[in-house]
């Protein structure tokens, strides 16, 4: 899923469950409105805070770290898209 995409759909005013897997220094420098923070390296002990019934997209900085939370919890049965290219490549607002 491209930036552009989500963006369009934000702008449609869309319920999206966006997480965002950066570090805490990173999420500093501002992230999508509305997104979740979740570490990368917390994801998996957190899962109890993700509803099956709901599909997440997943962002990072450049859209590597995210591609890994996807697949590990597409592993355990969530549906989960990547945001390819990550906030390097978001244009629109951040909180």
């Amino acid at each position: 899923m491209k930036p552009s995409d989500i963006e369009r759909r934000l702008k449609d005013e869309e319920k999206l469950n966006i997480i965002d897997v950066r570090e805490e220094n990173e999420i500093k420098t501002g992230k999508i409105p509305g997104a979740k923070h979740i570490p990368l390296g917390k994801i998996l002990t957190r899962l109890d805070e993700l509803d099956k019934e709901k599909e997440y997209i997943m962002v990072c900085r450049s859209g590597n770290r995210s591609s890994l939370a996807s697949e590990w919890l597409t592993e355990k049965g969530f549906k989960v898209k990547n945001m390819v290219g990550g906030m390097s490549n978001w244009e629109s607002d951040m909180e």
